[in-house]
């Protein structure tokens, strides 16, 4: 008996980094503006939309997480760029022998508003994947006050993926 190859797969993620005084706002790719002057904290530059993004993508295929291939252990990864390693993960899918279909996102932030920033943020992490425009959804919401996000202690990212097979 043959044995069926799957032709889609899905995969989520899930990122949340905190606020902090001194460190760049950057989502997607695009460097904000908080009306507090506060950036997010973590080893790269702590980019939630493209880190959420890029464990939807390792799940579908379950290939682990970020850590695996960034681990913040590792000195050389400090302070990079998301959108580079958004496209070190895209080309690892690829290797695979699989392509992204679509992938949509939400960002949960009080503030700053992420609507005007939206279509550049889709352009950028477009161009990393390597897809059309069109295929990236992003959605921006509040947590209306409530939990870390609403109280502003921090902004947190979920993805979904669909990779199909090349």
């Amino acid at each position: 008996m043959n044995e069926l190859k799957t032709q889609l797969r899905i995969g989520n993620g899930y990122d949340m980094h905190r606020l902090v005084p001194d460190r760049d706002l950057i989502i997607g790719g695009v460097k904000l503006e908080h009306p507090s002057g506060l950036g997010l904290d973590g080893h790269s530059d702590a980019d939630v939309l493209t880190h959420a993004m890029m464990d939807a993508m390792l799940g579908a295929l379950s290939l682990g997480d970020i850590g695996k291939y960034f681990p913040p252990e590792d000195s050389k990864w400090e302070g990079a760029d998301s959108l580079v390693l958004l496209e070190k993960v895209s080309e690892l899918l690829r290797e695979k022998g699989w392509k992204v279909m679509n992938i949509d996102s939400v960002v949960i932030a009080e503030r700053p508003k992420l609507k005007p920033h939206i279509d550049l943020m889709r352009q950028k992490i477009a161009k990393s994947i390597g897809i059309d425009c069109n295929l990236v959804g992003i959605k921006a919401t509040t947590n209306e006050l409530l939990g870390p996000e609403g109280r502003e202690e921090g902004i947190s990212s979920h993805s979904v993926v669909l990779l199909e097979r090349i």
